[in-house]
C-alpha cells in the first residue's frame, strides 16, 4: 500500500499510542506516570506477570524489555490484529477521522474481494450449522454425542454438517446469488474434470469452521463420516483467504486465553483442541493439515514464550514432534522456546481427557520436557554406543544440530546441557562396553582441572559480567544526566543479576534529578546500599567524583564496550567447544581465561594509561590467542570512546 509520507506522519501525530495500546493491556498504576506520557503494562506480545512493556506516548513509541518488541501505533495494530499495513492504517485513520488518500486501485480491488469472499464463508458456516439439525445428520449428531460434545459445545464451536450430495452446498449458495467463480475461489467447490458443473468440496462430513485471529471465517475442516473415505480429515484448499501454513485453529480464542496466563497448548487436530478447551485448557491451538511451520511457531510465540507441543503418543506423533525441533532450533531466542508433552502411547488429548479426566491431562502437561531433552532423546534412543566410532557419530550429529541455533547464548547453554546428558549416558570418563569416552589429551595446565574447566570459566564469566553491570548501574545512579546519552546501550543491557535488572528498568523509567532518592523510595534503600558497598564500585572515578560529564561518559563507554567484548569472548569459546567438543585443548581454554583475567585486573583510572599499563606489562607474557582476545577488547574500548567524544 503506497501512501504519502506526510499522511502517515500526520496520522501518527493525531494518535495517542497510549489509547491504542490501552485497548489491549491494563496499565500498571504504580509504574505509570500519565502526566509525563509514561505508561507501563505487562507485554501483550508474550506471557508475563511483570510490567516490562513501556509506551512513550509523547514520542509515539513502544518497547518491551522482555521480548524486545518495538514500534509505533501502526506496527502495534499490525501485530495485535494480524493485519497488513494497509488495513492497520485504515483502522487507525477511521479512529481519528482522517480520509485516506487515493490509493492503488488494484490494492483496493483485492481488499474488496477479500471482504466479499469472507461474507460468502459466513454464509457457508450458517448453511452447515442448519444441516446438522436435519435428519440426514442424525449419525453425525450421535458421533458428536459419543465424543462428549453437548449441544452447547457444538454451538460454541459452530460445528456443522456437509450433506452427502454432490451439489447441496453449491445449489444453496447459488440460490442466494453466489457465483460459481466465488465458490471456487474460497474452496467450497471444485471444478469437474469431466466437463460437469462444479461439485462440493465437503460431502458427508462434520464441519469445523476455521477462523483467523480477527474472527473471520477463512476455511473449513471436515471429518469424514464414512470410514471408507480416503481422507479422514479434509481441510479447505489454500485460497486468497486461507494460508494453512500461516493459520492456527482456535487462534483468536487461544490468544485471549494465553493473555490471561493460560498455558498455550499445541495439539494435532480440531477435536483435540475442542476437548482441551472444554476441559478448561482454553489456550489450545492446532496446525491445519500440515506439519508445524516457521510462521505458525512465530504466531505461537506472539501468544506465549513457551508453547507446549502436546502430540499423540504414537509413532506419528513422536515423528511430528521431532520435525518441530529442526524447524524451531534456528529460531530460538532468550525467553522463547518450546516444551514437549508426549501423551501415553495410542492416546491423543481427547482420548486422555475422556478416559481419565482433566487431572490426567494436567499431569502430562506438568511433565512437559524442554526441547534439548527431546533432541537428545531423538539422537540416542534405541541406539548402542559401544564403540568410539559410534560415539563420534553422535558427537558430530549433535554438533550439527546445535550449530543451527543462531543465538550464541542459547547455543552455549545447549552445549552445556548436552555435555551433562553425555556424562549421564557414558559415565564420568568411561563409555559403554569399557571403551574410553574421552580420547587421549594433552596434560592440562596446573591452574585448570579437567572436571571443573567448564563450570569454573562459566562462573568466572558471570562474576566478571556482574561486576561490570554493577559499575555501569552505579555510575548511572550517581550521574543520571548520562542516561539519555546511553539509552540504547541501557536498553540492550542483559543483566544476569536480578537486582541489576530491576535497577536497569528503574533507571529507564524514572526521570528524577536525584536518582538515588527516587530509586530508594521505589525499591528500598538496601538495594543501593548493597550496590555502592562493593569495592569495585566505590573506586570507580565517576562514582567517587560525580558530575564530571567527560569522566562519566568515558567510564560508561569503556564498561559497555568491555562487557560486550567479554560476552563475545565467552560466545567464541562456546563455538570453539562446538568444534572440539570434550577434546578441546585444555591449554587453550586456560589461556583464554588468562586473557580475560588480564583485562579484568586493570585499575579503574584513565583508559589510555590503563591500556598502556596492560600492554606494557602483560603483553609480553601473552601468547597469540591471549593477545588476539586482549586486542579485540581494547579496540572496542577505543572505538566506543571515540564515538562518545564525537557525540559530546
Amino acid at each position: 500500500m503506497s501512501l504519502p509520507p506526510a499522511f502517515l506522519d500526520e496520522l501518527r501525530s493525531r494518535l495517542s499510542l497510549a489509547q491504542v495500546v490501552g485497548r489491549k493491556v491494563m496499565w500498571d498504576a504504580r509504574k505509570t506516570n500519565q502526566g509525563k506520557g509514561d505508561f507501563w503494562a505487562p507485554c501483550p506480545f508474550h506471557q508475563e506477570k511483570s510490567a516490562s512493556f513501556h509506551v512513550d506516548d509523547r514520542k509515539g513509541y513502544y518497547y518491551c524489555f522482555g521480548c524486545h518488541a518495538k514500534g509505533d501505533a501502526i506496527s502495534f495494530v499490525r501485530e495485535t490484529e494480524n493485519v497488513g499495513f494497509g488495513e492497520a492504517v485504515e483502522i487507525l485513520a477511521r479512529e481519528v477521522g482522517m480520509p485516506i488518500p487515493e490509493r492503488d486501485p488494484q490494492m483496493q480491488e483485492r481488499m474488496d474481494e477479500r471482504t466479499r469472499l469472507a461474507a460468502i464463508m459466513e454464509q457457508a458456516v450458517q448453511f452447515f450449522r442448519l444441516q446438522l439439525k436435519t435428519q440426514a445428520a442424525a449419525e453425525a449428531r450421535d458421533y458428536l454425542k459419543r465424543r462428549g460434545l453437548s449441544e452447547a459445545a457444538q454451538e460454541r464451536w459452530e460445528i456443522g454438517f456437509a450433506p452427502a450430495g454432490w451439489q447441496a452446498l453449491g445449489d444453496a449458495m447459488r440460490a442466494k446469488g453466489v457465483t460459481d467463480a466465488d465458490l471456487l475461489a474460497v474452496g467450497l467447490t471444485k471444478a469437474s474434470d469431466k466437463g460437469r458443473a462444479p461439485y462440493d468440496t465437503f460431502r458427508n462430513r462434520i464441519m469445523f469452521p476455521i477462523r483467523d485471529v480477527r474472527g473471520r471465517a477463512t476455511a473449513f475442516g471436515g471429518r469424514a463420516m464414512d470410514p471408507n473415505d480416503g481422507a479422514k480429515y479434509l481441510n479447505s484448499p489454500e485460497t486468497v483467504l486461507f494460508d494453512k501454513g500461516r493459520s492456527l485453529f482456535n487462534h483468536a480464542r487461544a490468544r485471549e486465553a494465553a493473555g490471561k496466563n493460560q498455558p498455550l497448548i499445541v495439539a494435532e487436530g480440531y477435536m483435540d483442541v475442542i476437548a482441551l478447551s472444554e476441559a478448561g485448557f482454553t489456550a489450545a491451538v492446532a496446525p491445519l493439515g500440515t506439519a508445524v511451520t516457521e510462521d505458525q511457531i512465530r504466531l505461537m510465540w506472539r501468544m506465549a514464550p513457551e508453547p507446549i507441543i502436546a502430540l499423540d503418543g504414537d509413532t506419528a506423533g513422536i515423528r511430528a514432534a521431532m520435525r518441530v525441533i529442526d524447524i524451531a532450533l534456528p529460531m530460538l531466542e532468550a525467553g522463547q522456546s518450546l516444551r514437549f508433552a508426549i501423551l501415553p502411547e495410542g492416546q491423543d488429548p481427547d482420548d486422555l481427557i475422556r478416559a481419565k479426566g482433566r487431572a490426567a491431562m494436567q499431569g502430562v502437561l506438568d511433565g512437559a520436557q524442554p526441547m534439548v531433552r527431546l533432541l537428545w532423546r531423538r539422537e540416542t534412543e534405541g541406539r548402542d554406543y559401544d564403540s568410539p566410532e559410534r560415539r563420534a557419530t553422535l558427537d558430530r550429529t549433535l554438533r550439527e544440530k546445535v550449530r543451527l541455533i543462531r543465538d550464541p547464548s542459547i547455543r552455549n547453554h545447549y552445549v552445556e546441557e548436552i555435555n551433562n546428558l553425555r556424562r549421564e549416558l557414558f559415565g564420568q570418563g568411561r563409555g559403554q562396553g569399557g571403551g574410553t569416552w574421552r580420547g587421549p589429551r594433552k596434560p592440562p595446565s596446573p591452574a585448570v582441572l579437567t572436571t571443573t574447566r567448564g563450570s569454573a570459566l562459566a562462573s568466572q564469566a558471570m562474576d566478571t559480567d556482574r561486576l561490570r553491570e554493577a559499575v555501569i548501574l552505579a555510575t548511572l545512579v550517581a550521574n543520571p544526566e548520562a542516561i539519555d546519552d546511553f539509552a540504547s546501550e541501557i536498553e540492550r543491557l542483559d543483566c544476569i543479576d536480578r537486582d541489576h535488572a530491576a535497577l536497569r528498568e528503574a533507571l529507564l523509567r524514572l526521570h528524577a534529578p536525584d536518582m538515588r532518592a527516587a530509586i530508594s523510595q521505589e525499591m528500598g534503600p538496601e538495594v543501593l546500599e548493597k550496590l555502592f558497598a562493593q569495592n569495585h564500585v566505590a573506586i570507580t572515578p565517576a562514582v567517587r567524583r560525580p558530575g564530571n560529564r567527560e569522566v562519566t561518559n568515558l567510564c560508561l563507554a569503556e564498561e559497555f564496550a568491555k562487557l560486550s567484548a567479554h560476552r563475545a569472548l565467552v560466545r567464541e569459546r562456546a563455538e570453539a567447544e562446538l568444534d572440539f567438543g570434550d577434546l578441546a585443548d585444555e591449554g587453550l581454554t586456560w589461556r583464554l581465561g588468562q586473557a580475560t583475567q588480564a583485562v579484568n585486573r586493570a585499575d579503574r583510572g584513565d583508559t589510555e594509561d590503563r591500556a598502556e599499563y596492560l600492554v606494557g606489562n602483560n603483553g609480553a607474557h601473552m601468547n597469540k590467542d591471549e593477545k588476539s582476545a586482549f586486542d579485540q577488547l581494547l579496540g572496542q574500548i577505543d572505538y566506543s570512546k571515540g564515538r562518545h567524544r564525537q557525540r559530546h
